[in-house]
């Protein structure tokens, strides 16, 4: 598609920022005579990262009709090593879970905190913020705490920075409840203790 190969050439001029990638995506996604999936899973190895960024954003876009498409961004790519696209990943689930309805898409929360790949949990804990912000989320602040503070001490520092800029969200209306989970919390335990000084940063 001759026109896609000057979108992307177009797209790959600009290096910061996702609104020139979401409005690329949105023009696609109004033409009915493209197949958006075929598009997506072709420019998933695009070498451009904005090329990548394109796809990520079309599967978050599809995914609520597709599963395979949610199950691309799980698999990967969630694999892929460019932080924008990760980025764009956390935005992608947050467009599933929106257009699913977050306590119906709870299960699939659950499943992705819970994954082995980092970029897979930080794509939930980013993607959300700010959780409170969120419907369903916003009347059961507790959930979203719990959620959260199940990878307090994960292994991955990447990780931990996103839980703890999360809790810390939360904690700005809800800083009782922000208290009780921490005070829970063994702070002998470093990487816990790296957790809660975050959420405790002004």
């Amino acid at each position: 598609m001759e026109n896609l190969k000057d979108l992307l050439a177009q797209l790959s001029q600009t290096e910061h920022g996702f609104k020139h990638i979401i409005e690329a995506g949105d023009n696609l996604l109004k033409d009915d005579q493209i197949n958006h999936f075929e598009i997506s899973k072709k420019l998933i190895s695009h070498e451009s990262y904005q090329g990548r960024m394109l796809a990520t954003y079309l599967l978050g876009a599809l995914s609520p009709e597709n599963q395979s498409a949610l199950k691309i961004l799980k698999d990967t790519v969630a694999k892929d090593e460019n932080w924008r696209v990760q980025e764009m990943l956390a935005k992608a689930f947050d467009s599933y879970a929106n257009a699913k309805g977050y306590e119906n898409v709870l299960p699939e929360i659950r499943d992705w905190l819970q994954d082995k790949n980092p970029n897979v949990i930080r794509a939930v804990t980013e993607g959300l913020r700010i959780w409170t912000g969120r419907p369903y989320f916003k009347d059961n602040p507790e959930t979203a705490i719990s959620l959260l503070s199940q990878h307090k001490n994960h292994e991955s520092e990447y990780v931990r920075k996103s839980v703890g800029n999360a809790l810390r969200d939360i904690g700005r209306k809800h800083p009782d409840l922000i208290k009780k989970e921490i005070d829970s919390w063994d702070l002998n335990d470093k990487k816990a203790a790296f957790t809660k000084k975050l959420v405790s940063e002004k």
